[in-house]
């Protein structure tokens, strides 16, 4: 049983859309924004490296490549070590729609935080952060605890 209710990807899904909308004069839709993020956190990245990191198909992602390339977001150089492949690099562009990504989030967050006394602010961004510390060693793990709780429940 969910006690959270899934609230926390509610309220992601709702700072999403609100961050969609505000940045959508950038020309850059949802799935375009999690590409960039890839190639920002991994420059130098392959096609089939954001594939793996997205759980994406390879036809969305070259077809996303194009069109950031065209927008001037992302730029490819050959790949040195196998001249079949490219490697993905973000640019200046990318960089500032990031920043502008995050501001809007951190606009949003500290929105929603101010119903809440300073104390309480606190103990949320610590037990935030002890969740988000518990997550990210699964994701770095590939997820081994949660594939098992899945496949059980079958």
């Amino acid at each position: 049983m969910d006690i959270t209710h899934r609230q926390i990807t509610k309220i992601a899904r709702e700072v999403s859309k609100f961050t969609v909308r505000t940045l959508k004069a950038d020309g850059v839709g949802t799935g375009e924004f999690d590409l960039i993020h890839a190639v920002r956190k991994n420059p130098g990245i392959t096609q089939a490296g954001v594939c793996k990191i997205l759980g994406t198909d390879k036809g969305a992602i070259a077809k996303q490549t194009i069109n950031l390339e065209a927008k001037g977001y992302l730029r490819r150089e050959s790949n040195p070590a196998d001249g079949r492949s490219q490697l993905l690099f973000p640019t200046e562009k990318a960089e500032r729609l990031k920043w502008s990504k995050a501001r809007v989030e951190t606009a949003f967050y500290d929105w929603l935080l101010e119903g809440l006394k300073p104390e309480e602010q606190k103990e949320f961004a610590r037990l935030l952060e002890v969740l988000y510390q518990r997550c990210k060693a699964e994701s770095k793990a590939e997820f081994p605890n949660m594939t098992i709780r899945v496949r059980e429940g079958e």
